[in-house]
């Protein structure tokens, strides 16, 4: 089986997302994440990466000086047609196939709203503490991915219906991001974020549940979300030579990339 990208794309997508914390020591928090992903495009190619994203964390990491923390995914697409995921902390990759989620990544945190991060710390996370995993892509698969601003803020019936209705990822990426972004101050909302804060025990005064309250809201906050589109396979025929298919199949892999980024603030 032979893949092919757009330029640029073989990384696919690096989303990374800086703690607020910082800025209350005077720390530009955007500052490790910048350096971070300049290290990791500069080793993007390195032989001993080998297009093995938890390497690609762990070389990057070690070379970046700025004081900082951050939340990260990386998500390489590998000529076999497989797309090799590395995490830490609560961004997030899901996969729609034919109107559905049939794939989502899984947050990590120390606890409620307190997620896994690299950082310049001694006290933290390494590549070693990434969730690694790996999904078959087929012709026609849409992923998704984003900080936790976006996926605090959406629902998946949510994401799929916006897709289903964009006439291409630009689009996709840019309604998606809008969408979060007006859950995200709507006080009315029942986001997914109060929803997972109730079930931990987050929850309004008692007084106030008596008369019928509860904890609802979305979540302000950074929102980052890249849309991604399999547009072709490329398998090989009986005789060894590739062949553009028009279709996939479960064992299929990713060929032509397209993809948007769309950032709210």
């Amino acid at each position: 089986m032979m893949v092919e990208c757009l330029p640029s794309q073989m990384e696919f997508q690096v989303i990374l997302l800086s703690t607020d914390r910082w800025a209350e020591k005077d720390v530009n928090p955007a500052l490790f994440s910048r350096e971070l992903m300049a290290h990791t495009s500069t080793f993007l190619k390195d032989e001993e990466v080998n297009h093995d994203p938890q390497l690609l964390l762990m070389k990057a990491h070690a070379a970046t000086t700025s004081v900082g923390s951050a939340t990260v995914i990386i998500a390489m697409l590998e000529k076999t047609g497989i797309l090799k995921i590395a995490s830490v902390g609560d961004c997030g990759l899901k996969v729609i196939r034919k109107g559905q989620v049939m794939f989502s990544t899984c947050p990590q945190e120390h606890y409620f709203d307190c997620p896994y991060q690299l950082s310049s710390e001694a006290i933290g996370q390494t590549y070693l503490d990434a969730l690694v995993c790996t999904v078959n892509l087929m012709e026609g698969d849409m992923i998704v991915s984003g900080s936790d601003g976006f996926f605090d803020n959406i629902f998946d019936q949510e994401i799929v219906s916006v897709i289903s209705e964009s006439p291409g990822v630009d689009e996709a990426a840019k309604a998606l991001a809008e969408l979060a972004r007006k859950h995200s101050v709507d006080v009315t909302f029942d986001s997914p974020y109060s929803m997972e804060a109730r079930s931990r025990g987050f929850d309004v005064p008692s007084w106030k549940k008596f008369i019928g309250g509860k904890l609802i809201g979305g979540k302000m906050d950074d929102i980052t979300v890249i849309v991604a589109q399999v547009k072709a396979v490329m398998i090989p025929d009986d005789e060894g030579v590739d062949e553009e298919k028009g279709q996939g199949d479960e064992q299929g892999g990713a060929v032509a990339v397209a993809s948007s980024e769309q950032k709210e603030d």
